[in-house]
């Protein structure tokens, strides 16, 4: 009998903790909205200012934050594209309503220059990898076009055996359209594709003088 009320003893003794911890332990619930189209936003960041406690909202715009400070508190709401917003909350709420105004975001100024006039690589003020008529012809290769898989930064993809496909940034494919081939001055690629083909429909052996690559925003020379 005396072994029983020691057990009642200590489980009423945890249920009074468990319970004055979830006391102490309000929770701050509610919803994210778009001020302007009043769509719920995900992702959106909920923190305590002046603590590092906080929460994200789900795919539903909803979040669920537990506070163990005093209140009132002050809630941070952080969310790309939209203004950052504080609250101050007085007590516990279960539906809080948030709306966030878009921000418009500008983006810093860029120049891009470049010049009509043919230039030396030693003078031109970015850098340019160039292959001379002679690399192409004591070059150990089956096509000139191999050679500049040795260029710094670049990248092949081998689709066939006379199909191969360079790349200089982001991840190379079968048919990269984020590099620009240009025969004389015009655009090499295959007319319905939208990318040049290789050397496929380019020049032969015979009639290349020498290959320049520009890299980056420098390719607008």
């Amino acid at each position: 009998m005396r072994k029983l009320k020691i057990y009642l003893s200590t489980f009423v003794l945890a249920s009074m903790i468990s319970l004055t911890v979830f006391a102490q332990n309000p929770t701050i619930s509610g919803k994210i909205m778009n001020s302007q189209s009043k769509e719920s936003i995900e992702a959106v960041s909920i923190g305590i200012k002046g603590t590092s406690v906080g929460t994200f909202s789900n795919d539903k715009g909803d979040f669920k934050l537990s506070v163990s400070q005093k209140f009132p508190i002050t809630l941070i709401i952080n969310s790309i594209g939209f203004n950052p917003q504080e609250l101050v909350v007085e007590s516990a709420v279960q539906d809080l309503n948030v709306q966030l105004l878009t921000k418009s975001i500008l983006g810093q100024e860029v120049v891009v220059s470049a010049s009509k006039v043919p230039q030396k690589i030693l003078e031109s003020p970015v850098s340019i990898e160039r292959i001379s008529s002679a690399s192409i012809k004591n070059s150990a290769v089956s096509s000139y076009y191999d050679i500049l898989s040795s260029l710094n930064g670049v990248d092949f993809t081998t689709s066939s055996l006379t199909f191969k496909t360079p790349s200089t940034r982001g991840f190379n494919g079968s048919g990269s359209t984020r590099v620009n081939q240009i025969v004389d001055g015009m655009d090499n690629q295959a007319p319905g594709l939208n990318f040049a083909a290789g050397s496929i429909i380019g020049l032969t052996e015979l009639d290349v003088d020498n290959m320049e690559l520009l890299p980056g925003a420098s390719s607008a020379l």
